[in-house]
């Protein structure tokens, strides 16, 4: 294997990532660029979403002390998550096995869940954001949100092999995801970070994970951001000793299954070691973690730095973990601000939109049970109180676009629809004391790639 400096291959010849000399500094690539020339065929699609969301994910990693993020289980989650001002987007796999998978299932997290299921979420929390941008634009009461926020989603192991983790990578860019993880797990034993029976993969083999999900990215003409995830610090077993930097922490005793055994208590050391094999070809790490421990944080980030300064790394603050039983409440309070100065710019809450949306309904059906329409006014009276911090889902029927459609069919019937909907609804009776908002300045938009944002207009003034 060999370093090359390639970059990746875009529609028109331009380079993806383009603007930022520093986007694959240091990235190896174990392929040519006329590897990649060869593959993309002689007719490209432009992945607008995927490659604006790149950017902006990789210009919030550059620019903000981190990126604080929270697991969406559905557009409208992802929706509520930017209305109250987070600017990125999680999509476990845990949740969609959970409750947002194709097979209409509820599994644990086992990989047991049809490979399109979380690319088809991704494609649901682009439209859902999306809309919403439409909806505020056609209402003229921009508030300078950027609605579509980068989503990063979780490719678990890959679901096999390289060419289905190839194959994988590209149905997340098709539908429009910033981000992707994959983790260094056996696809076909594959369990959440947090259980027991996790069997790792040789290192090399992981490689060529990383290194198939990158080429499907240079194919696709993307910058997508490849997350690097390892399972070594809590797994117990290896399905092979053919890569000598794994044989320092097996045992050699072997299972039923012919697996080697992990030594136990080399958990931190063996995910530095995996992480140190696997950086060349990742732009974040991730090791998933068996508690919240400070100490455990910096020795893995200083480990990382020594030999890759500035490193992008990324953090699972848990939902498996008992926040107050392991921390004081100033060290919870404080925690994704001091492992941000160790360099773990990406973090996230993996299962939030489960334990979110499963407490508030049993929380509202208990009251329901006992007090009827009482508790249920509460929650909408409550819903009232967030208006002033920006809660719209109040009316429901403007939220999901009511009116937008509105809009659709005045522009279709040349303004003279007899049949529009919000107007005589019950919503536009109780809901709705302003009718009409003084329209907010707008700017044009561009070509897609490039919004009228701040952010944006700064990277365009870099040559972007």
């Amino acid at each position: 294997m060999r370093p090359l400096p390639t970059s990746s291959f875009a529609p028109d010849g331009m380079a993806a990532g383009r603007g930022d000399p520093e986007r694959f500094e240091g990235i190896r690539r174990d392929y040519t660029d006329a590897d990649v020339a060869k593959l993309a065929g002689s007719f490209r699609v432009r992945h607008t979403l995927a490659e604006m969301g790149a950017n902006r994910l990789w210009h919030l990693l550059k620019t903000e002390p981190f990126v604080n993020t929270l697991g969406a289980m559905s557009g409208n989650q992802a929706l509520q998550q930017v209305k109250a001002g987070l600017k990125a987007i999680y999509l476990s796999g845990w949740q969609v096995a959970a409750d947002a998978n194709t097979a209409g299932q509820m599994y644990p997290d086992q990989s047991l869940y049809p490979v399109d299921s979380v690319p088809n979420v991704v494609r649901r929390i682009n439209g859902a954001l999306r809309r919403a941008d439409q909806i505020e634009r056609s209402e003229g009461t921009r508030d300078g949100t950027y609605w579509m926020a980068p989503i990063v989603a979780d490719a678990e192991a890959g679901f096999g092999g390289p060419l289905n983790a190839y194959e994988l990578m590209k149905a997340m860019i098709e539908a429009g995801a910033a981000g992707v993880h994959f983790e260094d797990q056996l696809a076909s034993e594959k369990k959440c970070g947090h259980l027991g029976g996790k069997v790792l993969v040789p290192i090399s083999q992981h490689i060529r994970t990383l290194n198939a999900a990158r080429l499907a990215a240079d194919v696709e003409g993307v910058p997508t951001i490849l997350l690097c995830r390892t399972d070594a610090h809590s797994a117990q077993l290896l399905t092979a000793d053919v890569d000598e930097r794994d044989r320092p922490f097996i045992s050699g005793e072997r299972t039923p299954e012919g697996f080697f055994r992990i030594t136990p208590g080399k958990g931190v050391a063996y995910a530095i070691a995996r992480s140190l094999a696997y950086a060349p070809y990742a732009d974040l790490l991730w090791w998933e973690t068996s508690e919240p421990s400070l100490e455990e944080a910096q020795q893995f980030a200083d480990a990382i730095h020594r030999e890759f300064p500035g490193k992008l790394l990324a953090y699972n603050c848990s939902p498996s973990f008992n926040w107050k039983k392991k921390l004081p409440a100033d060290k919870i309070a404080s925690f994704q601000r001091d492992i941000a100065r160790m360099g773990y710019r990406f973090q996230f809450v993996t299962l939030a939109g489960f334990h979110s949306l499963n407490h508030s309904m049993f929380t509202l059906a208990r009251g329901y049970k006992d007090r009827g329409m009482a508790a249920y006014s509460e929650l909408q009276q409550a819903e009232f109180t967030s208006e002033p911090e920006g809660y719209t889902a109040t009316r429901h029927q403007r939220e999901v676009g009511v009116g937008y459609f509105d809009a659709v069919a005045m522009a279709i019937s040349g303004g003279r629809s007899s049949t529009t909907a919000l107007a005589g609804s019950t919503e536009a009776e109780q809901f709705h004391d302003d009718v009409h908002a003084t329209p907010a300045p707008h700017h044009d938009y561009d070509d897609g790639l490039v919004h009228s944002h701040e952010w944006a207009a700064g990277m365009a003034a870099n040559g972007v």
